[in-house]
């Protein structure tokens, strides 16, 4: 029998089916499943009914599960994934050479898709909205050039900004602080820190009038002051009682919801990464080049890895649930120790 009509020797069997059981959308366009059984083959995360695992064989692509007379599934069309990343491409080309934000017609017909058809597509393939990706770009183009030494006013019409207001109302939203105290290494802010002992070690938390931006294993204020230079960073142990009691709970139970409030920020891809982070269960994980794929950077797994080592806030956002392809555990900012007590308590 050929190579062809086998499953290929880099498919792992055990992984591949995991993730047709979850039906897991990241690992479309990784392989296909063939089902002997109703002679048709199908994305890793087609809706329809799971088939015996005894009638599954994997194939790398469409081609080697045609080669036996396999004909590819009408409910999820597994064909049609070259052309809907293609087309997802071309709309993000368009986003990032755009002074302005394209308009959804306009991102579509790069695409080539109707509208409606085309937003469904590019949430699928990136976790968010067109629109939503496209503000992302453009206040990253705003952070770059505040990060560079640009005036407030250069940044906002650098970017693309059309009125001053835009940027403030989304800046705010997504720094967390002002853009000139961002700018400035926090001049002008306030953040209040605390610590406290917990089972795994002393933890870090520290919070502007937003939330906590800052909770970590083993540091002190000088953490802080690193990050932000120029702000004026006061111990309060009193103040923030309430958080550091909900973050010690949060660090003792960590498969619990915690619904406390965050003031973090990072680049577009890396806030993509922490809220697919964010949205793994407790008790599971999911390889980097998985949250790359989900946070629309697929092939991204490196840099992927490099977001969960920026989180701010340990635990809260789960980077924890991150873990190589082959299923060893990677890196951990804090130790390996650490992160396999967080999961074998989620798990237990």
């Amino acid at each position: 029998m050929t190579q062809s009509i086998t499953q290929t020797d880099s498919i792992d069997e055990d992984m591949a089916w995991r993730a047709v059981l979850a039906r897991d959308r990241a690992s479309d366009g990784r392989f296909v499943t063939g089902v002997l059984s109703t002679g048709i083959y199908c994305r890793p995360s087609c809706a329809a009914r799971h088939p015996k695992r005894e009638n599954v064989r994997f194939f790398a692509d469409g081609a080697g599960a045609r080669a036996i007379g396999l004909r590819p599934c009408l409910r999820c069309r597994p064909d049609d994934i070259a052309r809907d990343e293609a087309g997802v491409a071309r709309a993000i080309a368009l986003i990032q050479r755009s002074d302005e934000l394209p308009t959804l017609e306009a991102m579509a017909g790069a695409a080539g898709y109707a509208p409606h058809h085309f937003h469904r597509l590019f949430k699928r393939a990136t976790g968010v909205t067109p629109a939503a990706y496209a503000r992302g770009v453009r206040a990253r183009r705003a952070e770059g050039a505040l990060a560079g030494g640009q005036s407030v006013t250069e940044a906002i019409y650098e970017a693309g900004y059309s009125v001053p207001s835009r940027f403030y109302a989304e800046a705010d939203k997504r720094l967390g602080m002002t853009p000139s105290a961002w700018r400035d290494g926090g001049r002008g802010e306030v953040i209040r820190w605390t610590t406290a002992q917990t089972s795994m070690g002393r933890i870090l938390l520290a919070a502007t009038d937003r939330g906590i931006c800052r909770l970590s294993f083993e540091e002190d204020d000088s953490a802080l002051s690193e990050r932000f230079p120029n702000a004026r960073i006061d111990r309060d142990d009193i103040a923030l009682g309430d958080l550091l009691e909900s973050a010690v709970a949060a660090v003792e139970q960590p498969g619990r919801g915690h619904g406390l409030p965050l003031d973090v920020r990072g680049t577009a891809f890396q806030e993509a990464v922490w809220r697919e982070l964010s949205r793994i269960p407790p008790g599971e994980t999911l390889s980097y080049a998985a949250l790359a794929a989900r946070a629309g950077k697929p092939g991204a797994a490196r840099a992927a890895g490099t977001a969960c080592g920026a989180n701010p806030v340990a635990v809260l956002i789960p980077c924890h649930r991150a873990q190589r392809g082959d299923g060893t555990l990677g890196g951990y900012a804090y130790g390996l120790p650490i992160k396999r007590e967080l999961l074998r308590r989620e798990h237990g």
